[in-house]
C-alpha cells in the first residue's frame, strides 16, 4: 500500500457506508469491485476500463440514498429491508413486482392498509421501480461527475440496471448500446448479492436462467468461471479490502489531493443529506456554521480544515438508520431513539477505517456529546471533548433550530440563541456561543444565505 493517503483508500473505506443504505453485509460493495475485476481481466479489457471499472464499483451505490424517501413512502416500514429484498427478485416481471408490492407494501399490516397504500402510488410496481431507479442512478452519476471520475465511471453508474434485453431502468436500453462497465458491474453486484445470501450453487443457477435476460452471455459465462473459483471467494471473506487497495491498477495507487478529499467528504454529506427529506443541506449549513465560529475563535487553518470535513461527514453514521425513523415527524418511541442514537457510533466506524481520519472520525462521532456527560453515544465528559467537536456540536444543534422542516418553521434567532444560552457550559461550550453569538450580531444575512 502506497504511503500516502490515496482516493481508493477514502473510497473503499467509504463504500461501506453505501452498503448501510442499501441493506447489504458490510464490503458488498468492495466484493462486487473484485468480481468486476475478475470478469474484466477474462474479457481481456484494457487497464483504462479496469481502472474505470474499479471506481465505478465503489460508487456504484452513490445515488441509493436519493430514493430512500421514495421508497418509504411507495412501501411504508422499513425501507432498507425493502431495498435489500427487491435484489432478490427480477423486478421487471411483472408478476414478480406485484407479488413483491403486494408483500412487501405496509408489511405485517392487513390487507386493507396495503391496498390503500398500493392505491396511492401512482402506477404498476414495476413503472414505479423504474422512476426509483432513475432518481438513484441520475444521483450516483452526478457524483461521480462531482468527484471528477471521468465520463466512462458516470455513465456506467448511470446505466448500473440496465438489462441486456432491454426490460432494465431506466432507459430500456439493449445489447451493447448498454456500456460495458454497466454489463459487467450490474451482474457482479447481482451474483454477490445471490452469494451472500444462498450459496454459490443458487448465484450460479441464478446468472443461467438470466443469461440473455438480465446478463450479456459474454458477462455471464465469464461470471460463471469466476463463481466456481472457491479460492477467489474465500479470499473475500478474509481482506477485500486489502486485496481492493493492492490491485496492480495506476490508478489504485494516485495520490488522493486536499482538493479530492474536500470533494469526497463533500459528496458523502450530499448523500447523507438525500436520506431525509428533513435533513437537505444540513451538513452543508453546519459545515459553514463550523467554519465560521472557526475563524471567529482563531482556529488555526490546518484545524479549520479538519474542523469543516468532520462537519461534512457528521451524521454519516444516518445511512444505517431506516429513512421509516428519520421521516417520522412526531416524537420518537424509547426504541427509536435508542436506534437513531448509534448513527455518531456509525460514523466513528466507517470513517475510522480511512486513514488519517482519525481526527475527522473522532470529531464527526462526538458531536452529541454533551459537556456534562449526558450526551451520546460514548457520555464523553468535558475534559474528553476538544475543541474541534465543540465547535461542530455547536453549528449542528444551531442548525437544528434554525432550518425549515416539512414539519415546523424556522425558529426566530433571538429564540433559537435563548434556548441554546440555557445550555451554556452543559451541552454547549461557553466560547462558541459567545462566537456564534459575534457572528450574527456582526452580519445578519448569514442565516439567509446559508
Amino acid at each position: 500500500m502506497s504511503k500516502h493517503l490515496t482516493k481508493a483508500e477514502i473510497l473503499a473505506s467509504l463504500s461501506q457506508a453505501l452498503d448501510l443504505v442499501e441493506g447489504q453485509p458490510e464490503g458488498h460493495a468492495l466484493r462486487t469491485c473484485l468480481l468486476t475485476l475478475q470478469v474484466g481481466r477474462k474479457l481481456g479489457l484494457p487497464e483504462s476500463t479496469l481502472s474505470e471499472l474499479y471506481f465505478a464499483s465503489l460508487l456504484k451505490d452513490s445515488g441509493c440514498s436519493n430514493n430512500a424517501v421514495r421508497i418509504f413512502h411507495i412501501f411504508g416500514g422499513d425501507e432498507v429491508s425493502n431495498k435489500r429484498a427487491v435484489k432478490l427478485i427480477d423486478w421487471s416481471n411483472t408478476y414478480e413486482s406485484l407479488k413483491f408490492a403486494i408483500s412487501h407494501t405496509e408489511k405485517g399490516k392487513k390487507i386493507g392498509a396495503k391496498l390503500r397504500r398500493m392505491a396511492a402510488n401512482l402506477g404498476p410496481p414495476s413503472k414505479i421501480m423504474n422512476e426509483v431507479t432513475a432518481a438513484r442512478c441520475n444521483r450516483g452519476a452526478d457524483i461521480a461527475r462531482k468527484l471528477g471520475m471521468g465520463d466512462a465511471v458516470a455513465d456506467a453508474i448511470q446505466h448500473l440496471d440496465e438489462h441486456w434485453d432491454g426490460k432494465g431502468a431506466p432507459l430500456g436500453m439493449a445489447g451493447y448500446d448498454i456500456p460495458i462497465h454497466s454489463l459487467i458491474i450490474g451482474a457482479a453486484q447481482t451474483v454477490e448479492i445471490f452469494y451472500a445470501a444462498f450459496d454459490k450453487q443458487i448465484a450460479k443457477e441464478m446468472v443461467i436462467a438470466r443469461t440473455g435476460t438480465w446478463f450479456s452471455p459474454a458477462v455471464a459465462n465469464a461470471l460463471l468461471s469466476v463463481i466456481s473459483d472457491d479460492d477467489f471467494w474465500n479470499s473475500l471473506r478474509d481482506d477485500a479490502c486489502g486485496i481492493a487497495l493492492n490491485q496492480e491498477l495506476p490508478a489504485v495507487f494516485e495520490e488522493a489531493l486536499e482538493v479530492d478529499i474536500d470533494a469526497i467528504c463533500e459528496a458523502f454529506g450530499m448523500i447523507v443529506d438525500a436520506k431525509s427529506s428533513f435533513t437537505w443541506q444540513h451538513s452543508s449549513r453546519v459545515t459553514k456554521y463550523a467554519t465560521l465560529i472557526a475563524i471567529e475563535l482563531g482556529i488555526p487553518l490546518q484545524d479549520i480544515t479538519t474542523i469543516r470535513r468532520a462537519a461534512m461527514v457528521h451524521d454519516i453514521g444516518k445511512l444505517g438508520i431506516s429513512t421509516a425513523i428519520l421521516e417520522k415527524p412526531d416524537r420518537l418511541s424509547d426504541e427509536e431513539m435508542a436506534v437513531v442514537r448509534k448513527h455518531p457510533m456509525y460514523s466513528y466506524q466507517i470513517l475510522a477505517r480511512v486513514p488519517t481520519f482519525g481526527a475527522i472520525s473522532e470529531i464527526a462521532s462526538s458531536h452529541h456529546e454533551r459537556l456534562d456527560g449526558k450526551g451520546y453515544w460514548q457520555g464523553l465528559e468535558a475534559s474528553q471533548i476538544n475543541l474541534a467537536t465543540r465547535i461542530v456540536t455547536t453549528a449542528d444543534v444551531f442548525d437544528a433550530l434554525t432550518a425549515a422542516r416539512p414539519y415546523k418553521d424556522p425558529m426566530p434567532l433571538e429564540k433559537v440563541f435563548s434556548i441554546m444560552d440555557r445550555d451554556c457550559g452543559t451541552a454547549f461550550d461557553p466560547d462558541c456561543l459567545i462566537a456564534l453569538h459575534s457572528i450574527f450580531e456582526s452580519d445578519s444575512e448569514i442565516l439567509t444565505a446559508a
